[in-house]
């Protein structure tokens, strides 16, 4: 059939354009993913900071906060796509002309794009952690950034490690849009290709479902950390006297050293 064979033909003439495009979407991801995680995190823990008793310390904070805020609402309230055209030319435009580096531009704005949902998604996962284990963590002589670093953070991350894995996945579909600055990802080689074959719906079918192999292929290998991470759902009490599981477990164990 001709249509099994153009698209044939399209991956094999043009499968380093594709796998060009795929390498660079997965970097601007990979990369926007981590630094947006690092953006939430600071945030989240700045955010999370008690109230001051010092009143200069408050009204810092109220004015960090407000900053941080209208981030979070700017950054979620407008498309990706808009937030590009306005960052890459509003920098040629501030600086008379001159631009950055595409690649560049792409992962800084996805970066800063993920960190305004990443924040929120922290400051709901330091929120969920009891409160006791603060309080607790303080009365052995902790600050803020103690408590957070070494008892909060790591039960976070491992919390919010689905919302994260959804950032990810979508960062890699959210890439497409970085075309209208001229990144070259895979939807911009895509309108390379098609350009020289003249075969449109062949083109953006092969690239649909190299999407599609991306995102499954990554949202299932996460998946599978995310269950390693949580351990096994079966254990073996040992060294309580008082668990009558832990003592169960024992004399089935003595009855087949005897036997």
């Amino acid at each position: 059939m001709q249509f099994f064979t153009d698209v044939y033909n399209i991956l094999t003439q043009y499968w380093q354009y594709l796998l060009k495009g795929v390498g660079i979407t997965m970097l601007i991801a990979l990369v926007g993913t981590v630094a947006g995680l690092l953006i939430g995190l600071i945030i989240g823990v700045i955010r999370t900071v008690p109230e001051s008793k010092s009143k200069f310390v408050r009204v810092l904070q109220k004015v960090i906060n407000t900053i941080f805020a209208i981030y979070i609402e700017i950054f979620r309230g407008t498309p990706m796509m808009v937030q590009a055209m306005v960052i890459y030319w509003g920098y040629a435009f501030a600086t008379g002309g001159s631009t950055l580096p595409l690649l560049t531009s792409g992962i800084f704005i996805v970066s800063i794009n993920t960190g305004a949902y990443m924040s929120e998604i922290v400051r709901g996962g330091i929120i969920s952690i009891d409160k006791g284990q603060f309080e607790a963590a303080q009365s052995i002589g902790m600050g803020h950034v103690q408590t957070m670093v070494y008892v909060i953070i790591p039960q976070v991350i491992r919390n919010i490690l689905p919302s994260i894995s959804n950032e990810f996945v979508i960062n890699i579909k959210d890439t497409s849009v970085l075309n209208v600055i001229g990144v070259t990802e895979l939807y911009y080689y895509a309108g390379v290709i098609k350009k020289m074959n003249l075969q449109i719906f062949e083109t953006y079918l092969v690239v649909c479902v190299l999407y599609f192999i991306l995102t499954f292929g990554i949202s299932k290998l996460l998946r599978l950390c995310e269950k390693k991470l949580e351990g096994s759902k079966n254990y073996v009490i040992c060294g309580s006297q008082s668990d009558p599981d832990a003592e169960i477990h024992v004399k089935v164990v003595e009855h087949h050293v005897h036997d």
